[in-house]
């Protein structure tokens, strides 16, 4: 990353020092927040995505043991570990120094700092998030992006990780815009197949007629309109990868004629009676449950079986906690730059409106209502009344809460709705709630809240 576009926040007692680091950065830097007081810190890095935080040690005149500055590091470390923080101060403690750097700190400067060495310092910590980000995106997917830091996102890595490098057949399951369309790809680009070709195919919406055509081909002749040989999907998918989205829609004949084709590992065209072999690595999604598929009024159980080696659920928006705001910002500075506006900050009410909100169409349904906030926002401080959500999806908003049996969606249901009538008052909600202070913030934290 370069300086020009990184976003900084100072922080610092001392006006003077906030003055000269303004002077200092702000034409070289594309953002440059000062702030004196360290307790509006957690507020400011909820509403903006820093780069850097230049932060001082000592905010008590009268104690300059340098806690103050520990206890604010591993507290931003807290909210977000990705951010640099560079600790300054006026007195240079060797030992200060090694134990900043312990807790997290990515550099320590002592006052009076020399200006070269401190874009210096900002020039190679910005290098080094750089290539961190590169090597962690290459540790997954070279292409694809991904994001989630919630347990259960861990969880779907850790899997993809373990099953890409094989051959297995993978069963991608979850509500639709929860993404596993790019699931497979990722599985796809750190598979050994990643330089053969990727194809998808929605099946569930081709019809009786075309389903064979598609995926398996037909020679000329075959039929009215067929004037030359077309290969299907199968042998366009040869040496790759092949993804069928939406497997539980297809009909019985479908599944059965399906079935074949990948025991035998071989398809024949429409209008041919050769078979001809295929390697492909079969990835199938779908929305429907897992019981669903199991009653074979509705689907093959043998077919079930040949393409669920392994399964991967992705969970539903309203399960992944504090993943909500991260992909928020990470939409909302996409549309920023497409269209050709300034760095957006976020205002409480937008984060707590975010949170609360069940989002029934997922991950997709947060995607568009983020560029529609983005496109008619009037200035860059986005509000509550900002994001409006999509009026399609809330009869199913209503039917997936009323038969969402899941503990802990129940739960966390259950502690938004007494925050929202105790306006916030963790003492009131915790008393009416059955449970401690303590058990409540730990509630809070888990769900991301």
């Amino acid at each position: 990353m370069l300086l020009k576009n990184a976003n900084i926040l100072v922080v610092d007692d001392d006006v003077d020092v906030l003055t000269a680091m303004r002077l200092l950065l702000k034409s070289k830097a594309n953002q440059v927040v000062t702030e004196s007081n360290p307790g509006n810190i957690v507020s400011l890095i909820e509403q903006n995505k820093f780069d850097i935080i230049i932060l001082d040690m000592n905010f008590n005149g009268l104690i300059n043991t340098g806690n103050e500055g520990i206890f604010w590091l591993n507290k931003i470390k807290s909210i977000n570990n990705e951010v640099a923080v560079i600790l300054i101060t006026a007195y240079g403690d060797l030992d200060l120094a090694i134990r900043s750097l312990k807790e997290g700190a990515s550099d320590f400067l002592v006052k009076p700092w020399k200006n070269d060495k401190l874009i210096e310092a900002i020039g190679e910590i910005l290098d080094k998030k750089k290539s961190k980000t590169s090597k962690k995106q290459n540790a997954l997917s070279s292409q694809t992006r991904i994001l989630g830091e919630s347990d259960v996102m861990k969880d779907v890595f850790f899997k993809i990780k373990k099953i890409a490098p094989t051959d297995a057949n993978i069963l991608i399951l979850g509500e639709n815009g929860t993404g596993k369309d790019l699931i497979a790809k990722a599985i796809h680009e750190n598979s050994l197949r990643k330089n053969k070709p990727f194809v998808k195919v929605d099946i569930g919406s081709l019809t009786e007629t075309l389903f064979e055509s598609e995926l398996f081909g037909y020679k000329k002749g075959a039929f009215t309109d067929a004037r030359e040989d077309r290969k299907g999907r199968f042998e366009t998918a040869n040496g790759g990868t092949l993804f069928l989205d939406e497997i539980g829609n297809i009909s019985l004949q479908q599944q059965a004629r399906l079935l074949t084709v990948i025991q035998n590992r071989q398809v024949t065209p429409l209008g041919s009676n050769k078979a001809i072999p295929v390697d492909i690595r079969l990835i199938c999604a779908t929305n429907v449950p897992i019981a669903h598929l199991a009653d074979e009024t509705n689907f093959r159980k043998d077919l079930i079986y040949r393409i669920n080696t392994v399964e991967i659920v992705m969970p539903p928006l309203r399960n992944r906690g504090k993943d909500v705001v991260l992909l928020a910002k990470h939409f909302i500075e996409i549309y920023a730059e497409k269209y050709l506006k300034s760095s957006f900050q976020l205002d409480h009410s937008f984060i707590d409106k975010l949170k609360q909100y069940a989002f029934p169409g997922n991950v997709r349904e947060l995607q568009y209502a983020l560029e529609r906030a983005v496109i008619m926002a009037e200035n860059n401080m986005l509000f509550d009344t900002d994001l409006v959500f999509s009026p399609i999806e809330k009869q199913q908003e209503h039917s997936i809460d009323d038969n969402n049996l899941n503990l802990e969606t129940i739960e966390k249901k259950a502690i938004l709705k007494v925050l929202k009538k105790n306006n916030g008052n963790i003492s009131h909600s915790a008393k009416e709630l059955g449970i401690t202070r303590t058990a409540l913030y730990r509630r809070l934290h888990k769900h991301g809240l």
